[in-house]
């Protein structure tokens, strides 16, 4: 032991440590006969070093006296061919971050040594060095900051004119490792959190600052991308596309929230860099579409991707420029005289104007600044926003001549898609990208207005009455007909996909809950829509109560209601607008993938549809959600089916000693067991109904010892044809087991499960083979009644009258 300790003091000492840099000054060249040798000094001074920062410092002072650095740029010099490269980064990645003392660190970041490491002429083709020589730039700029970034950058006069660190780094930018290309963002946001002046001067002027561009120029490719996967003819089954389109999303969407986090580093020049070459060569040109300012040729992105991407970025960008500036271009087609001159545009019969526009955009960019005039960082940005927004609409010569010419379509802007006609996905889609604008805290008053939806309030300390807003608001004129294009949704026949109405109740909620804060009602049309949608939901849970699942149902609805209630209350601002994909994908489904469902399945589904209607319609006549469901729970002692059961034959588990009682005596064959002798024993108590097999106790001639058990629900008992003494059963072979967190996170998403089992019973004759199946029947039919009265208040007319009276008792 006490030799074992001497030895590890012996190796961290200075004495061992100078000798460990002598050997490693004695290399005159690294080949492959001593490769291994100089890995072990590598790593040897580098565990000598890392404990000395914390523990000896004079080991560190002999570090700077030998020039260990040096040491180490020698190394690389002289290791040609001899892949001495990953290991040395490796180690020498371990030291710097292992650092503690800012004396070792502005030591380590001195004397050019690491910006020799970092120039060095590495082969990054082929081979595993990319990784290692990226984790050694990031683990570097992990230590800098305003005292030691200097050390880093060349100067020449006042300006930086090099900044080897971040130069190299950028250019793994866009390597195909996503592990790299994490490791390279991390470095750069290192960099941008230090405030240097000089430093922000560097890469925010050309040609450095082309990274912002071709941040931007990357994630408008990715989202060409995701429209063709989305618009794909390649045969595949949905669950593969929505796969597909999941893995892309995710891409785009970690580049947004890169964006978002140099946006929060609050420097004026990066965040004017990303806003305008974000408006410029992606909102904007996205917005097209939407606007139907020209025809799409193939060139433009479609209006569904479109407004994915929109609305994905205002959730993640926030900031009043991007939002007012989103707002003011999809809201210019409603702009009329009743809101005020300052926002009036030109049209003609519907057709728009390109001077039109420009004059719109100024008035913008105008009524936008003046709010920020406090803002400074803000103000430059939001200018630069709306000024090259107008650039950008000044120089493309084809879509101003088409504008003058009046050559584009007739604009019905975004109103257009919601009332496009069977284009769900598209309806809900544009719908959300309104709530979105229409609920940021950040979008201009008169804009909001424009919307209409929830800010009405806000006009009384403006010079524009409620009245005018009213008259021009996009959810105020066209609520009626919003309320029944959705309406129509969930009435169709046959009923759409849970997955539509869901989300198609989302925004109804919503929606109704302004109307009802006006003063407002639903109209004749509209709630008859409504109480054809709710009967067609009440009827299909009215028949699962026939399905193989019906004892089931009450667990599931107790279970589903919080996290279809929170589904229903989530904001705008955390919904995944990738649900208007999904749609999109579900009803594009040709080879009936996106309609098979189990039978499991299509009771879960049935009752989260109904609790979606009976939620709405608490909506309606209550002005807010059910906290709970009423359901007929029995208060006194349960009773059994009544036919002489013993009290311990209901609650009967595998292995269990059970009366005989009225079992009827057949025969089994099991695959691994052979044909055994069995009393059939079907049982219901409550909601629990059960089939039990039991083998004749050996020494007790009225009891028996289950061997097996089915549920009694889905037993579906069928005669042979053939062979009238046999019972044909199907078991149910799927357990499902309810997890709350699981369902809360994602109450669309269905358990799949293996195929139903089958069991055949034989009888010794016809007629006893017949009173089996009246018996199984006859259980079946008392655990169906026990859930029908369970379910019963939920499935009356009045439950909201009944509740009520519940409420005040």
């Amino acid at each position: 032991m006490w030799r074992s300790l001497w030895r590890s003091i012996d190796r961290f000492s200075l004495q061992h440590f100078k000798y460990v840099i002598n050997e490693l000054r004695g290399i005159k060249v690294v080949h492959k006969h001593n490769r291994e040798l100089v890995i072990d000094l590598l790593q040897s001074i580098v565990e000598i070093v890392t404990y000395g920062d914390r523990q000896d410092p004079m080991i560190f002072e002999c570090f700077m006296e030998y020039q260990v650095l040096a040491e180490f740029v020698r190394v690389l010099k002289i290791g040609k061919n001899s892949r001495i490269e990953v290991p040395l980064l490796q180690y020498l990645s371990i030291m710097i971050q292992n650092m503690d003392s800012e004396h070792a660190i502005y030591y380590c970041l001195s004397n050019d040594y690491i910006n020799s490491i970092i120039e060095h002429q590495y082969e990054f083709d082929g081979g595993d060095l990319a990784p290692y020589y990226v984790s050694f730039l990031r683990a570097v700029s992990s230590k800098i900051n305003r005292d030691t970034l200097c050390l880093l950058v060349k100067v020449h006069g006042d300006a930086v004119v090099s900044f080897p660190l971040y130069n190299e780094a950028l250019k793994f930018a866009r390597h195909g490792e996503k592990m790299i290309q994490t490791a390279v963002r991390a470095l750069t946001l290192n960099i941008y959190n230090v405030c240097d002046d000089m430093v922000y001067q560097f890469i925010t002027t050309p040609p450095v600052s082309k990274y912002f561009s071709d941040l931007v120029c990357r994630l408008k490719e990715q989202c060409f991308h995701l429209d063709t996967l989305l618009h794909s003819k390649e045969e595949a089954s949905t669950r593969e596309r929505r796969n597909e389109l999941v893995l892309e999303t995710d891409k785009i969407v970690d580049d947004i929230y890169y964006l978002k986090d140099i946006l929060s580093v609050g420097e004026y020049r990066l965040s004017r860099l990303i806003s305008q070459n974000l408006f410029s060569l992606l909102v904007f040109p996205t917005l097209l579409p939407l606007l139907q300012l020209r025809q799409n040729d193939g060139s433009n992105i479609s209006p569904l991707t479109s407004l994915y991407i929109v609305s994905r970025l205002l959730q993640v960008v926030d900031g009043k420029s991007m939002v007012d500036a989103v707002a003011g271009v999809i809201l210019y087609p409603y702009m009329t005289s009743s809101v005020g001159d300052a926002m009036e545009g030109d049209t003609v019969d519907g057709v728009c104007n390109a001077s039109s526009f420009l004059d719109h955009l100024n008035d913008m960019e105008k009524r936008v600044c003046s709010g920020l005039e406090s803002e400074g960082a803000e103000n430059i940005k939001s200018n630069n926003l709306f000024g090259h927004l107008a650039e950008y609409l000044s120089s493309n010569s084809q879509l101003t001549s088409d504008l003058r010419n009046n050559d584009c379509v007739e604009r019905g802007g975004v109103l257009a898609h919601i009332f496009a006609d069977n284009n769900h996905s598209l309806l809900l889609a544009s719908l959300f990208l309104l709530l979105i604008l229409a609920e940021n805290k950040d979008l201009d008053y008169l804009l909001a207005s424009m919307i209409g939806l929830s800010r009405i309030q806000d006009t009384v300390n403006h010079d524009l009455s409620a009245s005018q807003v009213v008259d021009g608001s996009i959810f105020v004129k066209f609520m009626p007909q919003i309320l029944n294009a959705l309406l129509k949704i969930l009435a169709s026949q046959p009923p759409l996909s849970v997955l539509i109405q869901w989300h198609t109740g989302w925004f109804l909620r919503k929606l109704l809950i302004s109307q009802i804060s006006q003063g407002k009602t639903v109209n004749d049309l509209n709630f008859h829509l409504f109480n054809t949608s709710y009967e067609q939901s009440r009827e299909r849970l009215r028949k699962e109560l026939d399905g193989c699942w019906f004892d089931y149902i009450p667990d599931t609805l107790r279970n589903e209601w919080l996290s279809c209630k929170t589904a229903l209350e989530e904001s705008s601002q955390f919904k995944d607008p990738f649900f208007a994909l999904e749609i999109a994908v579900c009803q594009q489904d040709t080879d009936g993938d996106a309609t098979t469902v189990s039978a499991w399945q299509r009771m879960v589904e049935a009752v989260k549809v109904f609790i979606l209607h009976l939620q709405l319609k608490a909506v309606i006549f209550k002005g807010s959600l059910l906290e709970k469901p009423v359901l007929n729970m029995p208060n006194g002692p349960t009773a059994d089916s009544g036919r002489g059961h013993a009290s311990d034959t209901p609650s009967a588990s595998f292995g269990s000693d059970v009366s005989l009682g009225s079992g009827i005596p057949c025969r089994i064959a099991f695959s691994n067991a052979g044909i055994r002798d069995i009393y059939l024993i079907p049982v219901a108590r409550e909601t629990t109904g059960k089939l039990l097999l039991t083998e004749k106790h050996p020494f007790r001639s009225q009891r028996g010892v289950v061997i097996a058990i089915a549920p009694l629900a889905g037993l579906s008992p069928k005669i042979d044809n053939d062979h009238p003494s046999w019972l044909h059963l199907r078991i149910r072979e799927f357990d499902p087991k309810f997890n709350t967190s699981k369902a809360r996170s994602n109450h669309l998403k269905m358990s799949n499960h293996v195929a139903d089992g089958k069991w055949t019973l034989g009888f010794p004759n016809a007629k006893a083979c017949e009173a089996a199946r009246l018996l199984i029947l006859e259980e079946t039919c008392k655990q169906r009644s026990f859930v029908e009265s369970t379910l019963a208040p939920l499935l009356q007319d009045d439950y909201l009258g009944n509740l009520s009276v519940v409420e005040d008792e």
